[in-house]
């Protein structure tokens, strides 16, 4: 049967090149010499296709399972992981960060890593390599490399999961070294959040103007690759068991996280001095300290306290701001939550924010505003009645957000044969749920995008029912203080601990400190997005600084 179905076929087989065609039982056609599977399929006569129809339909039907069946391509964890850096290197390119980042940066500090981890670019022995050593080479580099003191000590090979030949593992594999790598103990071990210390690193490198806190905000956006990591590997590359350990992420990243793990890495890779960040740039706490007052909706002259605190201390300057991983320090400086610091620092010196003379200063302004023509006062009570509505709607909103947040995403991911399926229900569960809640709260699903901004707050538009603080003058604090008396300055910190492991100075609680101050922490802590804590411990450190003598008497006391 098969030889009168086949007899008119005469090409060549692709493999072996002999003219011997049989059929399947899908009625394709197979070499019976080397049993090469080829496309072509039998044709049926239209007139034979009712009294066939069964067995079209249990072909179709078998067709289906081998589509299930697939079968996967070997990979490695540290494959999947230059997939996604790709992805961000993109995202942060479309974002209109300088193109460099992507081959000239981010590229070139993998491949530093993956050579201090002596996973690729090391020099062995080329009779010592086994078959997955010699596969876990990634391409050669380039003269770029030399950027970052990179050697070529790789003894060839690429790697790339485009260009990899498919092989016969199973659907249900995963990664080669998946369940080694979920064991290994390195506090450096590639993971998500090390991807974002990446990008972090490389933007610092540039000089760009987006802080850590704007990184995370975007993340959170879904501008850069993080959330559901999975849908930016390839398809061949199935996820399987430990796998989805590894690349799912179920948890927004923490900024004290991954500051942490950018010193870290900046350092393991011993990365020379970075470029300075002088006056001109844009992590620089003069222009910072601009831009998170007019966020803040606050006058454009507290930036001449902000420059005189920061220059008291020396925090603008170059030697201090610039990242120097061979340097001696025990963290990095935070660029974003200092400046918002130094605000907060300002108001205090100037306000006092006791819960008492601000709301008195305020009371002066008011009554002056009445009949004063031309630049009005600042009036701290009406800037929080402004803020404290802008707060609250905001604030709202961002829960909402989180929410309605979908964690997973629409790739299908290989738990095991057993449990595949109920997992599989359970999505399609709660994707259900999730529509049916957003059509009893009457709106659609929102699947665009917020436009990426680095600004949370924009008061340079035309708002009727939302006042612009920006023009205020600060003439009427300087009248009611001739100048401004330390004497009154509340600290945020009785005193500085001595030992090493005490935490006094991460702890906050609302309870202690007065409403107004909490109210300020609270709006800049929204803006960047972080924990109460974390802006106040740097209130703390830049007051330690400011007013060292009262901890020394505080400390005797």
């Amino acid at each position: 049967m098969d030889d009168e179905d086949t007899r008119d076929y005469k090409e060549p087989c692709p493999q072996c090149s002999e003219v011997n065609w049989g059929l399947t039982e899908e009625s394709k056609f197979y070499c019976k010499s080397c049993h090469t599977v080829i496309e072509k399929t039998k044709e049926i006569d239209p007139i034979e296709t009712y009294s066939l129809n069964s067995k079209v339909q249990s072909i179709n039907r078998g067709l289906k399972r081998k589509r299930k069946d697939e079968k996967g391509w070997d990979w490695f964890v540290c494959e999947a992981f230059q997939f996604i850096l790709q992805k961000q290197a993109e995202a942060l390119q479309k974002l209109g960060v300088d193109a460099r980042i992507k081959d000239d940066v981010i590229c070139n500090l993998w491949r530093r890593y993956l050579q201090k981890n002596k996973v690729a670019y090391v020099k062995r022995k080329l009779g010592s390599l086994t078959d997955s050593e010699s596969n876990a080479s990634l391409s050669e580099p380039d003269s770029e490399l030399e950027a970052f003191g990179l050697e070529d000590n790789s003894t060839g090979g690429e790697i790339s999961a485009t260009d990899r030949l498919e092989s016969a593992t199973s659907v249900c594999s995963g990664s080669v070294d998946g369940r080694l790598f979920v064991k290994e103990n390195n506090p450096l071990k590639m993971s998500m959040p090390l991807t974002l210390a990446f990008c972090y690193l490389s933007l610092l490198w540039l000089r760009e103007s987006i802080t850590l806190s704007d990184l995370l905000r975007f993340v959170f956006n879904e501008h850069i690759p993080y959330m559901k990591a999975e849908q930016y590997i390839p398809d061949e590359l199935k996820i399987h068991g430990p796998d989805i350990k590894i690349f799912q992420v179920q948890y927004l990243p923490e900024y004290s996280v991954i500051t942490k793990k950018t010193f870290e890495l900046g350092t393991f890779l011993d990365l020379p001095r970075f470029p300075p960040i002088t006056e001109n740039c844009y992590l620089h706490p003069n222009v910072l300290c601009m831009k998170y007052l007019m966020e803040a909706n606050l006058p454009d002259e507290l930036h001449v306290w902000t420059s005189r605190v920061a220059n008291k201390l020396c925090l603008d300057d170059a030697t201090y701001l610039t990242f120097d991983p061979l340097q001696e320090r025990k963290k990095m400086v935070q660029y974003d939550v200092q400046s918002v610091a130094l605000i907060i620092v300002v108001l205090k010196l100037l306000f006092v924010l006791d819960d008492h003379t601000e709301w008195t200063l305020a009371e002066c302004a008011s009554r002056s505003n009445k009949n004063k023509k031309g630049k009005m006062l600042f009036d701290y009570k009406e800037w929080y009645k402004t803020m404290k509505v802008t707060l609250d709607k905001s604030q709202r909103q961002l829960a909402e957000e989180k929410a309605r947040f979908i964690w997973k995403s629409n790739r299908i991911l290989y738990y095991s044969k057993n449990v595949k399926g109920v997992f599989t229900k359970r999505k399609q569960m709660a994707r259900n749920l999730h529509q049916q809640f957003s059509n009893l709260a009457e709106s659609a699903p929102d699947d665009g995008k917020q436009s990426p901004s680095s600004f949370l707050f924009n008061w340079e538009e035309e708002n009727i029912d939302m006042t612009c603080f920006h023009g205020h003058s600060l003439e009427g604090i300087m009248q009611q203080n001739a100048k401004t008396k330390n004497s009154d300055y509340w600290l945020s910190s009785l005193k500085k601990c001595r030992t090493k492991i005490c935490k006094h100075w991460t702890l906050y609680d609302e309870s202690n400190f007065p409403r107004s101050y909490h109210f300020v922490l609270s709006l800049f802590c929204f803006m960047l997005r972080l924990e109460l804590c974390i802006v106040h411990h740097e209130v703390c450190s830049i007051e330690y600084q400011l007013f060292n003598y009262k901890f020394k008497g505080l400390q005797k006391n």
